[in-house]
């Protein structure tokens, strides 16, 4: 007789938990997600953190409408006093909106995460103009540079020379944003060289005064620039949050950009276009404020967890606003130093900065 055992197929290994009735089921896995929040976590913790800073500017507003008022909330002379200083609150909202909206843009299309607007000389132009006005027509030159034809000229100025300066910079066969980097920084150390030497020649009583007009300051601003300013930021702002598809692809490089379909330099002029006008109405608003758009740009990433700018630049709206109002707000009523936000906010923010380099080792 023939032996077929050696033919005979092996026995299958019984997988373990499996019955008689069937094999064993299979593993549960967690639910796939596509999109800048990958995972339920993230979500919670992105959406958590908005609340959080939903909650904070909304008690810092009220704060700032309702502390030290000496009438109750349901009296009408409240909502008076409330009302004169709703101006200050506006101007908050509006200078929050401009340094987040601004920065994390300015940053995408530079594809540098240290460096913000600034370094194309807006603040040293600012300085530049105000210095200018007293050196040559005097003190009463700063008074009158207050109001609505001064704001609209200087923000004129501002966006002209920068849009000539992406225009020369970034079109043709040789555009280079490092270049534009560059000759923004001579530019900017330039004026503000000519604006430190007009200082040294100022009496003590002129140069006083021009100090309290170089600092960011609230006091700095006017009721008079709000029509050209609230339309200006609204519609800038809405620009670069609408295109935030194309600067998550920007924020790819340029090559990838290209062979996405989408040109590279026309993108980033357009969206330098807008940061250069967010930039001039709040260096013509209320004066330099060199760190705060770094600190809310670096803060919005740190929290966001995710480069989609769909959700980073609402976060950092949320924290320029509850960083900006609350500096504002102990200034104002704990120090009795209204309107001085930049100095504590430097403070403050350096001390961010370098616990979250410390911490995580990167931006």
């Amino acid at each position: 007789m023939r032996d077929t055992s050696m033919n005979a197929p092996e026995p299958r290994p019984r997988l373990r938990g499996a019955t008689a009735l069937g094999p064993a089921s299979a593993p549960r896995t967690t639910p796939r997600h596509s999109g800048a929040l990958t995972t339920p976590r993230a979500r919670r913790r992105y959406w958590t953190i908005v609340t959080v800073l939903a909650v904070a500017a909304v008690a810092i507003a009220f704060g700032l409408l309702a502390w030290d008022n000496p009438l109750p909330i349901t009296d009408e002379g409240f909502w008076l006093i409330a009302g004169l200083r709703g101006r200050s609150l506006v101007v908050l909202v509006i200078v929050a909106l401009c340094q987040a909206f601004a920065t994390v843009a300015f940053q995408t299309v530079t594809n540098n995460r240290i460096i913000t607007p600034s370094i194309m000389g807006f603040e040293s132009l600012y300085v530049a103009i105000q210095t200018a006005a007293m050196y040559f027509f005097g003190v009463t030159a700063i008074v009158e540079l207050r109001g609505l034809v001064p704001f609209t000229v200087q923000l004129v100025i501002m966006i002209g020379l920068s849009l000539a300066l992406y225009g020369w910079l970034l079109s043709g066969k040789y555009a280079n944003v490092e270049v534009m980097l560059l000759v923004g920084v001579v530019i900017g150390g330039g004026l503000g060289s000519v604006a430190t030497f007009m200082q040294r020649t100022l009496t003590p009583s002129e140069f006083d005064v021009l100090s309290a007009r170089l600092f960011g300051s609230i006091a700095n601003s006017d009721a008079s620039y709000l029509p050209v300013a609230v339309p200006l930021c609204l519609l800038a702002c809405a620009a670069i949050y609408l295109r935030s598809p194309r600067l998550n692809v920007l924020a790819l490089g340029k090559s990838v950009t290209g062979n996405l379909g989408l040109n590279h330099s026309r993108e980033t002029i357009t969206i330098l276009f807008f940061v250069s006008i967010l930039m001039a109405v709040s260096v013509s608003m209320i004066g330099p404020m060199i760190f705060l758009g770094f600190l809310v740009a670096m803060l919005a990433y740190q929290f966001s967890d995710t480069y989609d700018h769909r959700y980073v630049l609402p976060m950092a709206a949320l924290l320029g606003f509850v960083i900006l109002g609350g500096a504002y707000f102990i200034l104002k009523n704990i120090f009795y130093a209204e309107g001085v936000v930049s100095i504590i906010i430097e403070v403050i923010g350096g001390g961010v900065f370098l616990f979250v380099i410390m911490r995580k080792g990167r931006l």
